[in-house]
């Protein structure tokens, strides 16, 4: 591996796993057919494509993981609502006793 700055997604090897990944499944997309007719591919190589998408999925995610990024690359709404909640340090302390509770 180089110890070149780019990072992960940038990195020639994830482009060269991104294009192969798409190549296999248009292949995939390509030669479906519909149910109960047989598929122009061999068992054979169908089981190959899976493998190697196997395989190339693994890859990415240890480039992704070495790089100190996460596989949790969601896309999200602007203004959706955030799920954590920042509570000022101010307002965090002992509750006051009610007088009544005695």
């Amino acid at each position: 591996m180089s110890d070149d700055k780019t990072s992960p997604l940038e990195s020639k090897e994830h482009q060269i796993l991104k294009a192969l990944k798409l190549v296999l499944t248009d292949v995939v997309k390509d030669t479906a057919t519909q149910p109960g007719l047989k598929h122009p591919l061999s068992d054979r190589t169908i089981e190959g494509i899976r493998q190697c998408l196997k395989l190339i999925s693994a890859r990415e995610r240890e480039l992704i993981e070495d790089s100190g990024k996460t596989m949790d690359m969601r896309p999200y709404y602007t203004d959706e609502p955030k799920k954590n909640v920042v509570v000022p340090i101010t307002r965090i302390g002992r509750g006051k006793k009610d007088p009544k509770d005695k």
